[in-house]
């Protein structure tokens, strides 16, 4: 046994090895998890069972813990409901009883409440975590702060911790963050900017729970785990649509004061549908692990997303909900709430993989049934020559092709991911989800469960104790990071902003809806399908209403005017422009379109888009009116907004279409680049006399047309065709075509839309030609026609 000393050497060497091994799995460090918010409804209800998870989860494995529950409430009150919330506290179904009483009673040892409210509360509990990690002979690995208070103290609780309750150097620092995040971008911005003096975006994690629903948190690993299946799949070649819903029968009671400042779109869809419409959409990356990849490609998606205007929504409002206002809120009887419980909206996406494919995100209280869930629809190319009766569901590719990820509630009653079995057998992780076998009589999407592979959870988990887990573990992926929360602000606050003063579909609510919510889609707008409940019907004695007309003929500064409801009037200026465009095709072989900006236009576009297939694109000139100083991809640009909804949808040859120079030498609007005088030679060498056909125009509410604005001292006169101007609002430079090649237009049409225009257009209807007071007012064709388009809200009020 010459070699037993070695042996023994090496054997005492392991040992030491071993041993060292397990005290540096037992000293990875202390967790300090503080609560604050921790008597507060959200607590009760998941976040104390949350932690307990986390607890039960890593207990043993390396770390301990101490949970800190704090609130304003005084320190026996507090108290008796932690104590009562800690009794309550449930272990997982394959805990033994006798080791959940173990952890449970752990758990309650470990967790205290105090009242924390002043910086020297914060300081004197920052100072009992270091002693008590001093005394148990602990290293301090990290603190996490779990924000469960409403956004309006975040910053005075951020200060404090940043001040006085921060961990030391070596250990982390982990903020949790409820929505909302905001109500506008501009309030998300201000409050990203407050938070981002206190604390660094690493450490914020901001939290939708629907993120940690277990289906929603499937969607990209069942992408990656089916690549093979999906990557023919899923783009535009063969989804006809994608549906994302969330529905609720409760309506908004108790929460009034909420929904009276976010509303449901607020409250759900910017949120929590849009985020799962981004993991649908988004490319999938490489490994889906990497929490840096995924979230820069929820960024792309994000920046993809089709801007929305009001036609891309439709608004109801349960009957109820206003008298519970009133009363929640002390409003008088005459108060009258113009907030959304309902909304259904047609998003669109602006990539190849997407492009024409229509994303329906809809939500609403008060509604018929509670369920939640993505269904994408793929598009039928098949025709089965034998009869519906021997079509085979694994087999028939007549039968509907889809893939559901089913949220929960429902017929279902719980989450569940279901394929078509004609469409393929898809691959999910066995340890966590198993097969569903069909029940007997229940139905989904109007075919029977038995057509499906169906697969639910092996063990359902809340939503907020798998976040917990994801924060612990550092995992960014599951939270909204402050460039995609601000990107997706950026998408719905225009919508929000058009939508201020629409008056909601009223709707009962529950079963008594009906097929009043029911809405369809053309293009890029979405209606509702069917009439409102209740209309007014003039009595025999009533003046008439301007709902008594379909479109009224006049005179307007003695010329033609054409008015009606917003969408006869676009309809009837949809019917004239292409009326001239066939004219003008006929007699000259090509017609010179001049189109303003803004967003009255929007709708005009949308309907010659979709509605006019008889329109001569072929031979169409477009031209801009004016444009703003920005690059012509900017979302401000006047060109972006006719790329987005119009020349992307029709066939115009790229060389007929003359977007404003306002970019040039990588300098935008500068005197010396000349692009006013480029504008103005392209006109000259292609528009014969430089009479274009026929110009768009709007009237701003200070009188102003095109970006002629009042006292402009370049445009109103002289023999420019084009200049350069300035705008009191942002972005302040323009370029824009001047009066004078206006008016030698053969026809001018003036569109004018929406209340906000009607002290402008009563004003600009008694005085004469000031076009330095009124820029509108020198709008004379000198031998073409002017026609005033203008809707019921603007000509009436």
């Amino acid at each position: 046994m010459k070699h037993a000393g070695t042996w023994n050497m090496l054997t005492a060497a392991v040992c030491v090895a071993l041993l060292g091994c397990l005290q540096a799995q037992e000293l990875q460090g202390h967790v300090s998890v503080i609560l604050l918010g921790a008597t507060g409804d959200l607590a009760r209800k998941y976040l104390w069972q949350g932690l307990f998870q986390l607890y039960v989860e890593e207990a043993g494995k390396g770390h301990s813990f101490r949970f800190h529950g704090t609130a304003l409430t005084n320190t026996k009150q507090g108290q008796e409901v932690i104590a009562k919330v800690l009794e309550s506290l449930s272990c997982p179904r394959d805990t033994a009883p006798g080791r959940c009483a173990e952890l449970k009673a752990q758990f309650q040892q470990l967790s205290e409440y105090r009242r924390l409210k002043t910086p020297e509360d914060y300081l004197a509990l920052s100072k009992d975590i270091e002693a008590w990690v001093q005394h148990e002979g602990l290293q301090e690995a990290g603190r996490i702060f779990y924000f469960s208070v409403p956004p309006f103290a975040y910053a005075d609780i951020a200060r404090s911790i940043n001040s006085s309750c921060r961990p030391g150097p070596g250990a982390w620092l982990r903020v949790v963050l409820e929505k909302p995040f905001g109500h506008d971008h501009r309030s998300a911005q201000q409050l990203a900017t407050e938070l981002g003096s206190f604390f660094q975006e690493e450490e914020m994690y901001r939290v939708d729970h629907y993120l940690g629903k277990q289906v929603v948190a499937q969607i990209l690993p069942f992408r990656d785990q089916n690549r093979k299946a999906l990557d023919g799949l899923w783009n535009r070649h063969h989804v006809e649509r994608v549906e994302i819903i969330m529905k609720e029968t409760v309506d908004a009671e108790g929460r009034t004061s909420f929904y009276e400042e976010y509303g449901v779109i607020g409250d759900v869809l910017q949120n929590h549908l849009t985020e799962i419409l981004v993991l649908v959409a988004m490319e999938l990356p490489l490994d889906i692990s990497s929490s840096e990849a995924v979230l820069g490609h929820k960024l792309q998606a994000f920046r993809a997303l089709r801007g929305l205007q009001s036609g891309s929504a439709v608004v109801g409002q349960y009957q109820a909900y206003r008298g519970q206002v009133r009363r929640e809120l002390q409003k008088p009887d005459s108060f009258h709430s113009l907030t959304p419980t309902f909304a259904g909206i047609l998003v669109h996406i602006d990539n190849l993989r997407w492009e024409g494919v229509p994303f329906i995100l809809m939500s609403g209280k008060a509604l018929d049934e509670r369920v939640g869930y993505v269904r994408i629809l793929f598009k039928g190319q098949a025709y089965c020559a034998q009869s519906e009766k021997r079509w085979v569901p694994a087999q028939s590719h007549c039968l509907p092709q889809q893939i559901i990820f089913y949220i929960g509630h429902g017929e279902l009653g719980g989450p569940a991911v279901l394929v078509s079995r004609n469409l393929f057998r898809p691959s999910l992780p066995s340890a966590s989800w198993k097969e569903v076998e069909g029940q007997p009589g229940l139905r989904l999407f109007g075919r029977p469960l038995s057509e499906y592979y169906a697969y639910s959870p092996v063990r359902e988990q809340d939503a907020y104790s798998i976040l917990i887990s994801h924060i612990f573990h550092r995992r960014k992926d599951s939270f909204i990071a402050m460039e995609n929360l601000l990107a997706s602000w950026v998408f719905w606050t225009p919508l929000l902003d058009s939508l201020a003063h629409e008056v909601p579909r009223l709707y009962p609510g529950g079963a008594e809806n009906g097929h009043l919510l029911d809405f369809e889609f053309s293009g890029s707008h979405v209606s509702f399908s069917q009439p409102p409940l209740e209309q007014l019907v003039p009595g025999p004695d009533s003046a008439p209403m301007p709902s008594d007309f379909q479109v009224l003929g006049a005179k307007y500064r003695d010329s033609p005017l054409i008015s009606a409801w917003p969408e006869e009037l676009i309809a009837r200026l949809a019917g004239d422009i292409e009326a001239a465009a066939v004219r003008a095709v006929r007699r000259f072989g090509e017609f010179h379109l001049a189109l303003s900006g803004g967003s009255s236009p929007v709708a005009l576009f949308q309907q010659l888009a979709m509605g006019h297939y008889g329109f001569p694109w072929a031979h169409t000139h477009l031209w801009l009116v004016d444009e703003r100083c920005v690059p012509l991809w900017d979302p401000e640009s006047n060109f972006q907004g006719l790329q987005a909804h119009l020349l992307q949808h029709v066939r115009v040859p790229y060389y007929n279409i003359h977007p404003m120079p306002v970019h040039r030498r990588q300098r935008l609007c500068a005197e010396e680049d000349q692009g006013a005088q480029a504008y103005a030679e392209e006109i000259s060498t292609l528009v014969t006399n430089s009479s274009f056909d026929l110009v768009l125009l709007g009237m701003g509410t200070d009188g102003h047309t095109a970006s002629l604005f009042p006292q402009s001292p370049v445009g109103l006169d002289g023999e420019q065709l084009v200049v350069l101007t300035t705008s009191p609002s942002s972005p302040r430079r323009r370029m824009s075509l001047s009066l004078p090649v206006i008016n030698r237009a053969r026809q001018v049409a003036v569109l004018v839309m929406g209340r906000m225009k009607r002290e402008i257009a009563l004003l600009v209807s008694r005085v004469g030609r000031e076009p330095r007071k009124w820029p509108i007012s020198g709008v004379r064709p000198e031998s073409g026609q002017l026609v005033w388009y203008m809707d019921y809200d603007a000509f009436l009020g």
